[in-house]
């Protein structure tokens, strides 16, 4: 019998309050943590690109999203589009996803003050001196920037959306 979706993507999901412990019975088993963070709201090839990278960088990948309340500090009150939860599940149902996880801060180095991952990847946009580094590097892990695809973003999509409704009817 198939598992109902409503339940099965959370075998992928960690809640933040124990996501220390679980990372650690995973480390016991010596693979590598990559982790990589990010609002993933309107999931595009851009995401793909990023997050299929990021997999590439150990052998475990935790996913970490900011909340809903998180990403309205930075983008404003109409983000996100998607809520958490919908991403969340979003992001679970990707193959090369390992785990997902939320952070309700304005960046996730709390999160990744408790997971202390071996790699975490960032779009070129961060680069290397992005907020993450210094508790990455003092846990011993590196980071890891990937390229962007040009013109392909969450706000650009939404920008041509936008277009598309202004444009006038022929």
């Amino acid at each position: 019998m198939a598992t109902e979706w409503a339940t099965a993507w959370k075998e992928k999901f960690i809640h933040p309050q124990i996501i220390q412990e679980r990372v650690e019975e995973i480390r016991q088993g010596g693979k590598a943590i990559v982790t990589l963070n990010g609002s993933f709201d309107l999931l595009h090839a851009g995401h793909l690109h990023i997050i299929h990278t990021a997999k590439c960088q150990g052998d475990l990948l935790i996913v970490a999203l900011n909340s809903d309340g998180s990403i309205r500090g930075y983008k404003g009150p109409d983000r996100p589009i998607i809520d958490l939860s919908n991403r969340l599940q979003m992001m679970a149902a990707l193959g090369f996803v390992d785990y997902v996880t939320w952070f309700d801060e304005a960046t996730p180095v709390q999160l990744l003050e408790k997971i202390r991952p071996d790699v975490h990847v960032n779009g070129a946009e961060y680069g290397q001196n992005c907020v993450e580094k210094e508790v990455v590097e003092r846990y011993g892990g590196k980071i890891y920037i990937v390229d962007l695809i040009p013109g392909l973003s969450t706000s650009a999509i939404l920008d041509k959306i936008r277009s598309l409704q202004e444009a006038p009817c022929v």
